[in-house]
């Protein structure tokens, strides 16, 4: 494992996916047993992604205090069934929702009349229940959530937001075998937004793969600003970006030690 710092950002970079995911899930659970010992609860969002796979699977078999956790999920398609395959709920349903028992988790829900009353529902349980820990990833197009970069906004006033979806971050959808086509995958979301997920005390930001590496380099080594909002996690004081050879590939020094 390599270790390096840019501006406040801490990267970790591991031989492969499975000891990302592994490592990352043990300093995650590691930094909630931590915050256990000094507060009732712990309040988590989570990301729906295949970036998440390994880190998801290894935290679910963490032995922790499952009944002193409150999860969230960042995003969400608007329009899809409820239950339906690709809605982010049912992916974190399958992968970490129902393998724990969590005192209580909140869906954000695509599938709802009033949109907006939505958003204001799910900025009230966040402001109920503050967050301590971010558990996310980049996307292709260096986005955060559905925060991509001709929405994403460093001062946003909401905390939760519909958002139209630009095409980089559609067709990572169909590489990732979310959908079999662009045209199968709604054109609206829901989305966090940048401020609401930095509002976190800890972020743990899990990001393999080679279709990552150009995302990695522009967050590292980019200007600070929402043409690539990944760079905004550089500000964060406890933040880590947990990387694999393949994901690091095109960033420089760093050199994966075996």
């Amino acid at each position: 494992m390599t270790e390096l710092t840019v501006d406040k950002l801490q990267v970790r970079v591991y031989n492969n996916r499975e000891e990302m995911g592994n490592f990352s899930a043990k300093m995650a659970a590691n930094k909630i047993r931590t915050l256990l010992e000094q507060q009732p609860f712990v309040n988590i969002i989570f990301a729906a992604a295949a970036s998440q796979n390994e880190f998801l699977d290894a935290l679910s078999k963490e032995p922790l205090e499952w009944s002193r956790i409150n999860a969230f999920h960042m995003d969400e398609y608007i329009g899809l069934p409820d239950g339906h395959p690709q809605c982010f709920g049912t992916f974190l349903k399958h992968r970490i929702f129902d393998k724990v028992p969590f005192h209580q988790v909140h869906y954000l829900k695509g599938n709802v009349t009033d949109i907006q009353a939505e958003c204001e529902r799910y900025a009230a349980l966040l402001e109920q229940n503050p967050v301590d820990i971010t558990c996310m990833g980049i996307g292709e197009n260096s986005h955060l959530a559905f925060n991509d970069p001709h929405v994403a906004d460093f001062n946003d006033k909401s905390q939760v937001k519909v958002v139209d979806l630009d095409e980089a971050c559609k067709q990572q959808q169909v590489n990732e075998g979310c959908f079999e086509s662009v045209e199968q995958i709604p054109i609206n979301a829901l989305t966090l937004t940048i401020p609401a997920l930095l509002k976190a005390n800890y972020i743990f930001c899990m990001v393999p793969g080679p279709t990552k590496a150009k995302a990695v380099y522009h967050t590292l080594e980019d200007e600070i600003t929402e043409r690539h909002p990944s760079t905004i996690l550089r500000t964060h004081p406890n933040a880590i970006l947990f990387l694999d050879k393949e994901s690091a590939a095109c960033v420089q020094p760093v050199a994966v030690s075996y």
